[in-house]
């Protein structure tokens, strides 16, 4: 099964937001083992929809649509699908109940414009949004499926968790995809695709290998369809083959952050964090996870060498002979998060995250992650790549990467 996804919204063509929402539905479609085969975004015209959906119901059999359903007249996406599929707007009695429900105790009223989200297109499967005012809607035709949601990410998101994707189960699970996903660390995606060249060359018809580059691995997705599903076991038994001697995982997996907060409260353990190139990224993953508090209890970005003095207690003669991106400073860091916060674990970052301040001795990249614990602190060196962003994100999933192992004792 493909899919195409539509993304509605003049802002996002100025350039004043980010598009997360195509990436967020096409991760979430691969899970299933759906395809995406196309993105298109569109501005909030009339034409430019319509267009866009033709095109996409020509190329697949799923289209999901983000965008334009707030109450306001430059939102025209429910009217225009409305038109499409020849389904005129009609009041819902259930979906102004649930207007009634949300907004009543917060604003005691439900205004005109908030009442127009009570009308939909008639016929269409309505989707509860328990998050904002805006009801998703599914519709069928000549065996296809469009599917329209809110351009808000977390209504989008809790949408396609509660609805969307429990539906596409439910419906088309004969005609999904089935997967086997790897999870390989530590190796260039190039390098990989090198080393699984000969792998890919023997593949059947039917069964294909993509590549899911990220700042901390190398997702391998084999996909079977057809009358390939039933080699899909045996392909994968020769993959692993082809990456022994690598460190690699099979299946679904938390995020390294989701391991430590799991690993830290199972063992009723207290982590604090000292960094410095990574500016306090390491301590916004988190706190990005609900529940957090029960084990992180805080963090210090010291990104002056005052700082590391002052408050961490790193040494000004160590600073002095080795530099701030030195094994020494790492170790002292992440001992002195230790040490201020009662932490029983602390994790440290210094390093150049660039693109200027590298040399030939310590090129951009260059990043040192300490971690200190009960039973003692070491420090590991790694060099990223010449990238700013790259060298913070693989740094902060590094660093927790060794916490973890850490805390395990490996």
């Amino acid at each position: 099964m493909k899919a195409a996804i539509i993304t509605i919204g003049d802002e996002i063509l100025l350039g004043q937001i980010t598009d997360t929402n195509s990436r967020y539905i096409a991760q979430e479609l691969a899970s299933l083992g759906i395809e995406t085969a196309v993105m298109y975004t569109v501005a909030d015209s009339r034409a430019d929809i319509i267009n866009a959906l033709q095109r996409a119901l020509s190329r697949a059999e799923l289209v999901l649509i983000t965008g334009g359903l707030g109450p306001t007249k430059d939102d025209l996406t429910k009217k225009t699908l409305a038109d499409f599929f020849s389904a005129p707007l009609e009041f819902n009695p259930q979906v102004y109940s649930w207007l009634e429900e949300m907004l009543l105790p917060r604003r005691g009223e439900i205004n005109a414009y908030n009442k127009t989200q009570a009308y939909l297109p008639k016929g269409c499967r309505v989707l509860r949004n328990r998050r904002g005012t805006a009801s998703g809607m599914w519709f069928e035709k000549d065996g296809k499926i469009a599917v329209s949601l809110p351009g808000v990410p977390f209504e989008m998101e809790y949408l396609m968790q509660a609805e969307v994707l429990p539906l596409l189960k439910q419906k088309c699970g004969d005609l999904l995809l089935a997967y086997t996903l790897l999870h390989v660390y530590n190796i260039p995606e190039a390098e990989l695709a090198m080393r699984l060249n000969a792998f890919e060359e023997q593949l059947p018809p039917g069964i294909g290998l993509a590549y899911l580059p990220s700042v901390d691995e190398v997702k391998l997705r084999l996909t079977a369809h057809g009358e390939a599903l039933k080699e899909l076991e045996s392909q994968t038994q020769i993959l692993k083959t082809h990456l022994q001697g690598l460190r690699f995982t099979e299946g679904e997996k938390p995020s390294n952050v989701a391991e430590v907060a799991a690993l830290f409260k199972k063992r009723g353990l207290t982590l604090a964090t000292a960094e410095s190139c990574t500016g306090g990224n390491i301590a916004h993953l988190i706190t990005q996870l609900a529940g957090a508090s029960d084990y992180f209890l805080g963090g210090i970005v010291s990104y002056a060498n005052e700082v590391k003095q002052n408050v961490l207690g790193v040494s000004g003669a160590d600073l002095e002979k080795f530099g701030a991106v030195s094994e020494p400073v790492a170790l002292q860091m992440a001992q002195g998060a230790r040490r201020v916060t009662g932490a029983d674990w602390a994790v440290s970052t210094t390093g150049i995250a660039g693109p200027t301040g590298g040399s030939a001795e310590k090129p951009v990249g260059t990043v040192w992650i300490g971690v200190a614990g009960p039973q003692g602190s070491f420090a590991r060196k790694f060099v990223f790549s010449s990238v700013r962003e790259r060298n913070i994100g693989k740094a902060s999933a590094k660093a927790l990467e060794l916490l973890a192992d850490a805390v395990r004792g490996k």
